[in-house]
């Protein structure tokens, strides 16, 4: 204790206490702060930075962050797509290049578990294929007849993406004229929602309308007789199990990205770039409408008296107007136009604010945040825009970061919604006798064997085919690659049936005479500036 503190303690003992108790609270305060500036204390979770004082945002559960704010996220995300070209180009850029038109069956049954020689092998998979495209290929497989499998996969795919996620029920449905009942039905996301009229003790474990169990598995979903946009006072809301309790079917696919744990409702591919879309809408619509005003030559001439005109003619005689546009009679708001001619009261002065357009800024801040919305939807900025102007070593880099993308949701369309109704219908064709699978339903190790299938798309492309050709044949000739898989993903093709059909034409030149020429190996690809742009 210093002389000082020891002087106030004799002179005013309750002053003496104060101040030490202050000194104790702010050396415990000091001790606190020294805790919270430790580690991420002193960087992102600081306290005392400027920077991030007033950034304090409330930590909530997947039902608070994500359900409670997915009414006003799937609204918004669908009118950025009807009225935005960006948002639009964008949803369709991944449509095309994940499914494209369609994703395509390929059978890959395991044989050697089966026992199957490979003579028997082909007839099953032909017989697989032949079956499945008399489903797959009909508008019958469609409960509302409308769509064969392959659009119905578009559309799963573009209403996922749209609004969060989809919901596709698996009915049968006997229809006459078909072979096959099963139907696919695909239900919007609004459609999921759960009940307003219903009990709470029955609703207690619904969120978002999905249910689920003690231990936290979907057990049903709840569906709305009628979209929530339409007005309907008697709404009602029907609860369908995930999975049938005697049949053990799946009777609803849920198609959506999880990011949270305990999340039961997707989020929109747009969420984290509505706000930059549409800003930068209104931002082209405000240029675009600057640039129309600015190219529009409008004279407006001013009258001395309300008799006469600057030529002398009564307003009230015939004017000669050869650009068609409207003439102001009356009281009525002056317009500009192409060429048009206005007339002004006396007094009255045409003031116009020149827009100074075309903008030179416009392009490159639009360039900028089109770079940002394209990482978040992890589209390269040449793709989001179909804009290739660099070499082809950097064109290509962006085609197979997108690329990576592209493979892994389709691999999730695939798995969620190709295969799952593929299961499906092949239970039924086996029901009725249509494809031979002994022992299918007795073994759950069977059944899979079985229905074992592998999904193709549309091929990635080439910005170089020979170049794209030849890195082909090294990864065959080394073994990192099939020749299969090759044809799938350099033409999207089947190589078997390339194998058949080429057989055949060989055929059809040998009996007319024609040699077959070689083609000539290693030809190198590409432009020779891009070979000499790479090289720098």
């Amino acid at each position: 204790m210093s002389w000082l503190d020891k002087t106030v303690a004799a002179v005013a003992p309750g002053f003496a206490a104060k101040r030490e108790r202050a000194r104790t609270e702010i050396a415990r305060q000091r001790a606190v702060q020294d805790v919270f500036n430790q580690g991420y204390g002193d960087h992102g979770a600081s306290r005392r930075k400027k920077s991030l004082t007033t950034w304090t945002p409330a930590a909530g559960n997947a039902d608070e962050d994500i359900h409670a704010n997915l009414e006003a996220l799937r609204p918004r995300a669908r009118d950025l797509f009807m009225g935005g070209s960006l948002a639009n180009g964008a949803l369709k850029t991944l449509r095309t290049n994940i499914i494209g038109t369609g994703l395509k069956l390929k059978p890959s049954f395991d044989a050697d578990f089966l026992r199957l020689s490979e003579e028997k092998s082909a007839l099953l998979r032909r017989q697989i294929e032949r079956e499945f495209s008399l489903w797959a290929d009909s508008k019958d497989c469609d409960a509302g007849g409308l769509q064969n499998f392959y659009e119905l996969q578009q559309l799963a795919f573009l209403s996922w993406v749209m609004s969060g996620d989809a919901f596709v029920l698996l009915p049968l449905l006997e229809r006459k004229h078909t072979v096959y009942d099963l139907r696919v039905r695909i239900l919007e996301a609004d459609r999921c929602s759960t009940p307003k009229n219903e009990p709470l003790e029955s609703i207690k474990r619904v969120q978002s309308g999905v249910e689920v169990d003690a231990d936290g598995m979907v057990a049903a979903y709840w569906f709305s007789s009628k979209h929530p946009g339409h007005f309907d006072p008697g709404m009602k809301w029907q609860r369908v199990a995930a999975i049938g309790e005697e049949s053990g079917r799946r009777n609803v696919l849920h198609l959506m990205e999880t990011e949270r744990p305990e999340q039961r409702r997707g989020v929109p591919i747009l969420a984290p770039v509505i706000e930059s879309l549409k800003q930068l809408e209104r931002y082209t619509e405000a240029e675009l409408m600057a640039a129309v005003i600015s190219g529009m030559f409008t004279v407006f001439i001013e009258t001395e008296s309300e008799d006469t005109d600057a030529f002398g003619l009564s307003p009230e005689g015939p004017i000669e107007n050869p650009t068609g546009e409207p003439l102001p009679s009356g009281d009525e708001d002056l317009q500009l136009g192409v060429g048009a001619v206005q007339f002004l009261n006396p007094g009255e002065k045409a003031t116009i604010a020149n827009p100074g357009r075309p903008n030179s800024g416009f392009d490159p801040f639009v360039t900028s945040i089109l770079r940002q919305v394209g990482a978040s939807l992890e589209l390269p900025y040449e793709l989001l825009l179909k804009h290739f102007t660099a070499s082809y070593s950097a064109s290509r880099a962006a085609l197979l970061e997108a690329w990576k993308m592209f493979r892994m949701r389709r691999a999730w369309m695939s798995a969620d919604f190709c295969q799952p109704i593929y299961e499906e219908w092949f239970a039924e064709a086996v029901i009725k006798g249509r494809i031979d699978a002994p022992g299918i339903f007795d073994d759950p190790l069977l059944f899979k064997a079985y229905t074992k299938a592998e999904w193709h798309g549309p091929s990635q492309g080439q910005l170089d085919p020979v170049k794209e050709a030849n890195a082909a044949v090294i990864r065959v000739e080394n073994g990192f690659s099939t020749r299969a898989r090759e044809a799938a993903e350099l033409t999207g093709t089947e190589y078997e049936s390339n194998v058949r059909q080429l057989a055949y034409e060989q055929q059809i030149r040998e009996q007319n005479g024609l040699v077959s020429g070689k083609s000539e190996q290693g030809l190198k690809g590409g432009d020779e500036e891009d070979a000499e742009e790479d090289q720098t």
